[in-house]
């Protein structure tokens, strides 16, 4: 049987599943189709991040993972995919901005209690990347509107290995740092303890580039790369000391043809949490926009709650925080010439 376009997508399905609420209380408002439409394209890309994020997680949970391998590669592809669209997803704002407050007046009222905060697709997407509960905004009420079998989806992604826990086992299993024999003969300027060459010396030039104001910085160092200071108060990690060190190494040497790629996954990963915050700021912007200090149809306070949400759900923020550790190139460490093997194609 011949495939019909209008059959495959199934059209008869998604152009008739506009029912504007103005529509039936008899009082028509032009802009609640634009308003339909736009949410409902916003689920249907939600659908597509959870395909592409589900298949990067399938190939990251694997117990091993080469980095020059076309896996890698098919990860990061998925993820600039995702990138590309959230990237849409921000720019649906400017057609939703053509939409002036009156005009979102003229139905706002009928579609109480329902709100962009009963989106429990975007709230699981959430969970698979890597957002905690514990440290979500709201926690205490954000499945509170949703209906139970949506609650138990959330729930289900919660009790699973996120995305980041998965780029942590993965860095974890560097394995450069673990093959002392390849540190032979390195150099360095003082000896610290137990801590292996690479890291004494890079912890040495580190210390040397920062300004006088900026010595505070070296605690911070040993709190996360070496683990010899006691974590602040509050303070829960996702990324381990080793899996720290490993990013900060990729991030530092990409420029070796094995580092490339994983460089590359975790720009992705940067990419992807600046999206979701230019999305949830947009979103925020609009909302007081629209409706100014009032509250949202959900209830919640509105423009407060998203602000809050957008300047506390960064998943990736411990990755972006590395960037607080580099040197200048000049006068990073070189590496022996065994770890310089390591790191070519034919290493």
């Amino acid at each position: 049987m011949e495939v019909n376009y209008h059959d495959y997508l199934q059209l008869d399905k998604i152009l008739n599943s506009q029912f504007p609420e103005s529509d039936k209380h008899n009082t028509p408002a032009h802009d609640e189709m634009l308003f339909i439409i736009i949410h409902q394209a916003y689920e249907l890309w939600f659908k597509q991040l959870h395909h592409e994020v589900d298949s990067v997680i399938d190939i990251m949970a694997a117990p091993s993972l080469n980095d020059n391998s076309p896996q890698l590669q098919t990860v990061v592809h998925r993820l600039n995919r995702v990138v590309t669209i959230l990237r849409v997803l921000v720019h649906q704002i400017d057609i939703m901005e053509s939409m002036t407050p009156m005009d979102f007046l003229d139905f706002r009222d009928r579609l109480r209690p329902a709100s962009g905060f009963q989106s429990w697709q975007f709230k699981e997407l959430e969970a698979k990347l890597g957002l905690k509960f514990e440290h979500r905004h709201g926690k205490e009420y954000y499945t509170s509107q949703l209906k139970e079998e949506h609650v138990s989806i959330i729930k289900k992604a919660e009790g699973k290995k996120a995305l980041l826990d998965l780029v942590n086992g993965w860095l974890e299993r560097m394995p450069f740092f673990r093959e002392q024999e390849n540190w032979k003969g390195f150099e360095v300027h003082t000896a610290l303890g137990d801590v292996d060459p690479f890291w004494t010396e890079y912890r040495f030039q580190y210390q040397q580039s920062l300004a006088e104001a900026e010595r505070g910085n070296v605690e911070a160092f040993d709190r996360v790369f070496l683990e010899t200071i006691t974590p602040l108060e509050g303070e829960a990690r996702n990324l381990s000391a080793d899996a720290s060190r490993s990013a900060l190494f990729i991030m530092l040497y990409r420029g070796y043809p094995m580092l490339q790629v994983p460089f590359e996954l975790l720009n992705a990963l940067l990419e992807i949490d600046e999206q979701l915050s230019s999305w949830r700021y947009r979103h925020m912007n609009m909302v007081h926009r629209m409706i100014g200090m009032r509250i949202g149809t959900g209830g919640s306070s509105g423009k407060d709650y998203l602000k809050a949400a957008a300047d506390k759900h960064y998943i990736f923020k411990e990755v972006a925080q590395l960037n607080s550790f580099l040197i200048e190139r000049r006068k990073l460490p070189i590496l022996p010439p065994a770890v310089e093997k390591r790191l070519g194609f034919m290493g």
